[in-house]
């Protein structure tokens, strides 16, 4: 390990990491690299830092990734691991503690053995063989398992291994968009495939919701052997069966028929095999073009259901609209397999920047009942904005405006967990989820007598899809007409509008008046300062690391998630109050939150200007911590909370104590704050307050501006509103 990560490691500067190397000649001695970047030992430091009492600020899932990186590119020991993992979550805190306690030799021969009584196998995994140099991972491993659960462990192995292949362009689908479309699903769906597993976040879901069959497939190793892990984790009584290969071309269950199919395929790829696979049966609904390879998947899906199973897909917004799949999309229509298309808001998932669809399928029964339309789902009308954290109301006025878009080569899994968590953690998932759901649920039980929603959600007979173009994309049919609209209704709704407009307006006034800010002199102040680890270490704060609940290694009694909000990081900069739910929890913790604790965002995308820090209130005590969410906890009676906040939401010491670029990781033992008596805390956590007061200000009166303009707009362009009376107007 370079001397970067070791100062990374144990919360100090480099400058600190120079001055052991000069002064203590028990400092370990570089065990590669040159002269002036020298390469260290990582048990050596490890050991010398306890000696002097230094505790690692790295969280045990960057401790990981040091130890795997340490081994360097082509190791392998990454994917020789993911048994272990597997097997490691069997053990309890203190048994793996015992184990990473002992000698190499004895940990590896332990290890291999440990391994070996997993009783499933895991694709491609075998045999569990490691060597010398893999005894520092794996007692990363062993402590990654111990104190953040087996999945933490699981997400960096495939990180790495994907890091490894270059396996560019491979997702996550996000948790809350996983339990939706397993959610879709009929009651008592006990078998489901999925033939893009990925990393089996899909197949998770469906086996929370009672599936205990379950199939995957994907064409990268390291992804089914991260599903087959997932699922040992999360569904130990299910029965799986993981498989690697490409599905199109090589399918590895051509006889099985299942209940259901959840997928998220690739996009884009224009080497499917098209040629090859011309006369292949599963296109039963028309050859699909070359360039429409999700019309293959879509078939594909098909192909594996029982008479009468769904298959609920996750597909680009052009596949629903691009002339080269009409013909397909028409057939698919004509014989009723295509019972719903739902729209998702831009950045729900990757590729961030269009807003992808989920298309509900259903093979034909024979002798069924001939299905005479296609229920259709604007759910971009109901996200809440990722840039102002607002929740668009369903509202006829406005709602009904897509937008159409491409997209890129990408497979489903994860090379990025906190890129995925970013954009989830942004949505409502659980009020997008029971807005779409309730729509399902009418038109599914009632399909015949269903009540449109004008704007939201509309059931359109087939014949009226069948025209030249075939397009099936939700904004074109659900969006609101003048007739959906009441004139008298949207004046009101203007003129409660312009009431709450002119309130913000006043606060936002108050919070901005001048009073009081005077220069601090000829200079700026100058103030000795403390890391958040030299104060923790000191006993002024805590900084809270938890597990999920029923996690082994959780630090304190697991706190009850069942009815509890979740605070995420967008609630920190939005100034909201907690609105995540349980599928919104950090894989790392399930921490409630008290009046007082700090909550630091731990990403922030490059030039985001948006508050990274707050104070908890009373509104957010008993809340869980969500994703990508720091937790300090500080001595009242040493330390003022917004005194701490403030500074330490600071751009230049943020970035002092941060890596990366368009995504940057915050290390919070790092951050560091002025060493000031507690009365001048608090002088200055008022000053904080009154900041972050003027900040949330500024965002509800732009959200309130811009839903005012919007629903003018549509007023006036439907004929609903009339302009109001000017001068000019009048004596024309």
């Amino acid at each position: 390990m370079t001397a970067a990560e070791i100062s990374r490691i144990a919360g100090v500067t480099r400058a600190t990491v120079s001055n052991w190397r000069r002064r203590h000649e028990d400092f370990p001695a570089p065990s590669a690299g040159t002269e002036t970047s020298p390469l260290y030992d990582l048990s050596a430091v490890q050991a010398w830092l306890r000696g002097r009492g230094h505790t690692s600020t790295a969280s045990p899932t960057e401790e990981l990734r040091t130890a795997l990186r340490l081994l360097g590119p082509g190791s392998g020991v990454a994917a020789r691991l993911f048994p272990l993992v597997a097997a490691a979550s069997r053990r309890t805190p203190e048994e793996l503690a015992e184990l990473a306690a002992l000698s190499d030799d004895q940990l590896i021969a332990r290890a291999e053995k440990t391994a070996g009584e997993l009783p499933v196998a895991v694709p491609e995994a075998e045999p569990f063989r490691y060597g010398p140099d893999d005894a520092g991972a794996v007692r990363a491993l062993l402590g990654c398992v111990r104190e953040v659960g087996a999945q933490a462990a699981v997400d960096v192995l495939a990180e790495r291994e994907l890091d490894e292949g270059a396996a560019s362009g491979v997702y996550q689908t996000p948790e809350g968009l996983a339990l939706l479309m397993a959610r879709l699903l009929p009651a008592g769906t006990a078998r489901v495939l999925d033939p893009a597993c990925g990393s089996g976040t899909l197949l998770a879901a469906a086996a929370r919701q009672g599936a205990q069959e379950l199939f995957g497939q994907d064409s990268l190793p390291v992804q089914g052997r991260r599903t087959a892990v997932r699922l040992l984790l999360a569904a130990p009584e299910a029965e799986t069966a993981i498989r690697v290969g490409d599905s199109l071309r090589a399918d590895a269950f051509p006889d099985v028929t299942v209940d259901a199919v959840l997928c998220n395929p690739p996009f884009g790829d224009r080497d499917w095999g098209h040629d090859e696979l011309a006369y292949d049966p599963r296109w039963a609904y028309g050859l699909p073009p070359r360039f429409e390879s999700e019309l293959a998947w879509v078939q594909h899906a098909l192909a594996h259901l029982e008479p009468g199973g769904h298959a609920v897909m996750l597909l680009p917004p052009a596949l629903a609209f691009r002339s080269s799949g009409r013909r397909v999309r028409a057939e698919l229509i004509r014989r009723g397999a295509l019972r719903a298309v739902v729209s998702l808001p831009a950045r729900a998932a990757y590729p961030l920047h269009i807003g992808l669809q989920i298309w509900v399928l259903q093979r034909p029964e024979p002798g069924g009942t001939d299905r005479t339309t296609v229920l259709f789902v604007d759910g971009e009308g109901e996200q809440r904005d990722g840039a102002t954290g607002t929740q668009s109301a369903p509202d006829t006025a406005t709602a009904g405006a897509g937008t159409r878009g491409g997209s890129r080569p990408r497979r489903s899994g994860s090379s990025s967990p906190a890129a995925s968590s970013v954009s989830a953690s942004s949505f409502d998932w659980a009020g997008l989820s029971d807005r779409v759901l309730a729509q399902w649920a009418a038109f599914t039980t009632a399909p015949d007598t269903y009540a449109d929603e004008p704007g939201v959600a509309r059931a359109v007979p087939l014949v009226d899809l069948l025209d030249d173009v075939v397009d099936v994309t939700p904004a074109r049919h659900v969006r609101a007409t003048a007739a959906d609209i009441d004139p008298a209704a949207l004046a009101r709704r203007v003129h409660d509008l312009h009431e709450q407009l002119a309130e913000q307006v006043a606060a936002l006034a108050a919070a901005s008046a001048s009073g009081g800010w005077q220069p601090s002199g000829a200079s700026a102040r100058e103030w000795r300062t403390a890391t958040i680890s030299d104060l923790a270490r000191g006993g002024a704060l805590t900084v809270l690391r938890a597990a999920t609940p029923g996690t082994r290694g959780s630090k304190g009694p697991a706190a009850p998630t069942v009815d509890r909000p979740v605070i995420t990081a967008h609630d920190i900069s939005a100034g909201n109050p907690p609105s995540g739910t349980a599928v919104d929890l950090h894989a790392d913790a399930a921490q409630p939150v008290a009046a007082g604790d700090v909550l630091v965002r731990a990403v922030a995308g490059g030039g985001d200007a948006a508050a990274m820090t707050r104070v908890a209130d009373d509104r957010d005590a008993g809340a869980l911590l969500g994703p990508q969410v720091h937790l300090l906890r500080p001595d009242p009676a040493r330390l003022d909370p917004w005194f701490l906040a403030g500074f330490l939401g600071a751009e230049d010491n943020l970035a002092s104590a941060s890596t990366g670029s368009s995504l940057v990781h915050v290390t919070p033992g790092r951050l560091r704050v002025p060493l000031l008596p507690l009365e001048e805390q608090r002088r200055y956590g008022e000053a904080f307050r009154r900041v972050y007061e003027l900040r949330a200000a500024v965002r509800r009166t732009a959200d309130l501006a811009a839903d005012t303009a919007a629903t003018l707009t549509t007023g006036l362009t439907a004929g609903v509103l009339l302009p109001p009376d000017t001068p000019d107007s009048r004596s024309a």
